[in-house]
């Protein structure tokens, strides 16, 4: 199941469209150090990556958001802190589970479900926006 970034998600906006493309390469580079085995300490390092890029990217967007004036960057902020919470809990109960598998597996099939939904309903609005500037 590799977890890949299409044309379809594409928003139309080069920077955010090259972050996607990046967060979606890290996202299965963790599920496939989760399927493989790989050591506690290598997926704990993709999990304090995948949280400094999704911060940073978040930054990013907000930023390219309010440069634009898209009337729509208080839900998106929004939507960006809940992510992040959701993602510092995935990291925190794969540290408590000690290295748990299932846990690695789970935990992708919500950063795909939520990137995948989120780019498609949210973030394709922003790129709308845009080209009627």
């Amino acid at each position: 199941m590799a977890i890949v970034w299409t044309p379809a998600l594409s928003v139309g906006v080069e920077n955010i469209d090259a972050q996607h493309k990046i967060w979606f390469e890290k996202a299965d580079q963790l599920f496939e150090a989760g399927k493989t085995g790989k050591s506690k300490e290598v997926i704990a390092q993709m999990f304090d990556f995948l949280d400094d890029y999704t911060k940073q990217h978040f930054k990013d967007e907000e930023a390219y958001m309010t440069k634009i004036k898209y009337p729509g960057i208080d839900e998106q902020k929004k939507l960006h802190h809940g992510f992040i919470e959701e993602l510092a809990k995935l990291k925190k109960d794969f540290n408590e589970s000690g290295g748990n598998v299932t846990l690695i597996i789970s935990a992708n099939q919500m950063i795909v479900n939520w990137l995948t939904k989120h780019i498609s309903n949210v973030d394709k609005k922003i790129g709308a926006y845009a080209k009627t500037l």
